[in-house]
């Protein structure tokens, strides 16, 4: 089995494993401790989510908090729907290639949302107008589908001057590269290889938000319930090997890329050539039966669009929003690689999606 679907997760750092297993029980069994709790149980595991608490803001950019969330789509919803703007009811703008965590969550609130329009490669003009009164900016700081990377300091800066606050979705960004200047930022563990069922939030100081989930005031009255100290460590521990290995993992990911540029030369590609994370390779040719080529080449594990939406069975709105038909759209596959890809992997991969593709003909 050769995995190919980093934009849906990552493998499990070993360094995130071995952090997780002591809060599990711990070589004395005595790492199950309530982090809430005011005994020594209990603030050792707040030690340890604390510490994992800075080692993930190491990620942010300086002057702000963080916030422990089940996942990146809570701590969407926890921007979104708990800020000051949208609960009045103030216009929202999100951009058009949203991830549904933010389009669903923005259709939902109160206020009218705009959706700002992209190009062919999928980018968001800086200069596009903001609506009249816009109270919140949703833009994602690199897109999950085909990987473009989108201007967020100069719309951060339209957001600020329009006196909207602004949030970004950095699920696919974070661990990968810096992370943009925003007002709210959202990230999964998963995505830089931490375990699922831990996101967080970063708040910007001097931003109030209300709380969607009430009860005992955990994580700075925003987000009750009991933290898990195993995966705020595995986070953590991922959050700070990431920040380590940003550059050489970049260089790794780069050489993917340009080896399957070559790979794929008779393909074409959808999103921006130059602007984008280089993990994501999201390809079409004409004609292509993606469900059959996925069975055909069953031991890649890839996707037809996003793992979030590839079971609906309709063409993606990703594609359809920078103008493929519904033909290309239904003919485009996603190739994610990262950190743990080898180059034997790739090649072998290209081969058996290329010959699976070639008995198509």
């Amino acid at each position: 089995m050769i995995y190919l679907d980093y934009q849906a997760t990552t493998p499990l750092a070993p360094e995130a494993r071995e952090a997780m297993l002591r809060w599990l029980d711990g070589p004395d069994g005595t790492g199950f401790g309530n982090p809430h709790s005011a005994h020594r149980l209990g603030r050792r595991a707040e030690a340890a989510v604390e510490l994992a608490r800075d080692q993930v803001a190491a990620l942010f950019p300086p002057g702000g908090r963080v916030i422990f969330t089940g996942t990146a789509t809570e701590a969407i919803n926890l921007a979104l729907r708990g800020s000051e703007p949208a609960r009045a009811g103030k216009p929202l703008a999100i951009g058009a290639i949203e991830h549904s965590a933010v389009l669903d969550t923005a259709l939902d609130l109160p206020g009218e949302t705009t959706l700002l329009p992209v190009d062919r490669e999928a980018l968001l003009d800086p200069q596009v107008p903001l609506p009249e009164g816009v109270g919140l900016v949703s833009v994602m700081q690199v897109n999950n589908e085909v990987g473009t990377v989108q201007p967020i300091a100069e719309l951060y800066a339209r957001a600020k001057a329009a006196g909207a606050l602004f949030v970004c979705d950095a699920v696919q960004a974070a661990g990968k590269m810096p992370l943009a200047e925003a007002d709210m930022i959202a990230v999964s563990a998963h995505k830089f290889h931490g375990p699922k069922g831990i996101g967080a939030l970063w708040i910007r100081d001097g931003i109030a938000l209300h709380p969607l989930i009430t009860g005992g005031g955990q994580e700075q009255g925003l987000r009750s319930g009991t933290l898990s100290p195993a995966l705020c460590a595995g986070m953590g521990a991922a959050a700070q090997l990431a920040l380590a290995r940003m550059e050489q993992d970049a260089a790794h990911v780069a050489l993917l890329w340009d080896r399957a540029l070559e790979l794929f030369s008779g393909w074409r590609l959808n999103g921006s050539a130059d602007r984008r994370y280089k993990g994501n390779l999201n390809i079409r040719r004409e004609g292509l039966d993606v469900g059959r080529l996925m069975s055909d080449a069953r031991e890649v594990m890839f996707s037809a669009g996003s793992a979030c939406a590839s079971e609906s069975g309709k063409p993606s709105r990703i594609l359809s929003a920078i103008g493929l038909t519904q033909a290309e759209a239904r003919g485009s596959i996603r190739l994610g690689f990262g950190r743990y890809t080898t180059l034997s992997e790739l090649e072998q991969a290209a081969d058996m999606i290329k010959d699976a593709a070639a008995q198509q003909e």
